[in-house]
């Protein structure tokens, strides 16, 4: 295993043109427009890799059968050298790596049970859902989601570093001026404050991703979801198609998926890295 030096993502980048999966964060790290890292089997011809996008998202990608790489692997999904600080939360690709996981990790590995959490030296295995955006059934529930009395303006440079929560325009880009100048969002302004926030998690090429966050005391008001046209109506004025994916666990976002006209494409393995 070696970290690979940016300069060697170019190997990355055409692995991932054969991933059908949402993995945009992985392409963003790849891409080079924020920094992460990437390890891989070897630097000169690599064929299996970790990417970690700074959020804690992480990819593991290409040949499942690689017995050196997998054994390191094993140790870092189990944190064995103690050296992962936060949790990541791994998809894998191709499917593979499903079977390969349940080997390496043998009873170190444990479903997700909302009942039980999990220690913190297992790793957890979620789902995470893929959609796919339908115009037509967007259109049709539009009329009924107009912003009313609360003001939706277009998220500002300096309220890049206002908004808080867990999934925060920060997480996603390197800093107020890259998202000014390469991302967009729409905040939604209620009593003064900015209680919900759509923005590009990641663009790429026609493709926009849909991140969200609502203060916990505006929750359940329906504030994301007009956040959300906002940002949605922008796509549509130019072409953008947006995209979302989430836990399946995460039922809020799942809801809200549908809600907006998302339809589920996808429901994959999603494993949870314990510090």
């Amino acid at each position: 295993m070696v970290k690979l030096e940016p300069a060697q993502y170019g190997k990355a980048i055409e692995a991932l043109k054969g991933v059908s999966i949402n993995c945009f964060f992985a392409r963003t790290v790849a891409e080079q427009h924020v920094d992460g890292t990437i390890y891989a089997d070897c630097a000169e011809n690599p064929s299996s890799f970790y990417i970690l996008h700074p959020y804690g998202m992480s990819l593991l990608l290409g040949n499942s059968t690689n017995t050196q790489f997998n054994s390191w692997f094993t140790r870092y999904a189990l944190n064995a050298d103690g050296e992962r600080k936060a949790p990541e939360w791994m998809q894998a690709y191709p499917d593979s790596w499903y079977g390969t996981l349940n080997q390496l990790l043998g009873d170190n590995l444990v479903k997700f049970n909302p009942a039980k959490p999990s220690p913190d030296h297992l790793v957890e295995e979620n789902s995470r859902v893929n959609f796919t955006f339908n115009e037509d059934k967007y259109r049709a529930i539009r009329q009924t989601l107009a912003a009313g009395n609360d003001d939706i303006v277009r998220t500002s440079f300096s309220m890049f570093s206002e908004i808080t929560g867990s999934v925060v325009p920060l997480y996603f880009w390197r800093n107020a001026q890259q998202f000014d100048s390469e991302g967009v969002g729409f905040s939604l302004i209620h009593e003064g404050k900015i209680a919900s926030t759509a923005y590009a998690s990641f663009i790429h090429e026609n493709y926009l991703e849909l991140g969200i966050e609502t203060l916990p005391e505006y929750r359940g008001k329906g504030f994301a979801i007009k956040a959300c046209v906002a940002l949605i109506d922008y796509c549509l004025e130019r072409g953008l198609i947006p995209v979302w994916s989430c836990r399946f666990e995460n039922t809020a976002s799942y809801m809200l998926a549908q809600k907006l006209g998302f339809d589920v494409t996808a429901t994959l393995p999603y494993y949870r890295l314990s510090r």
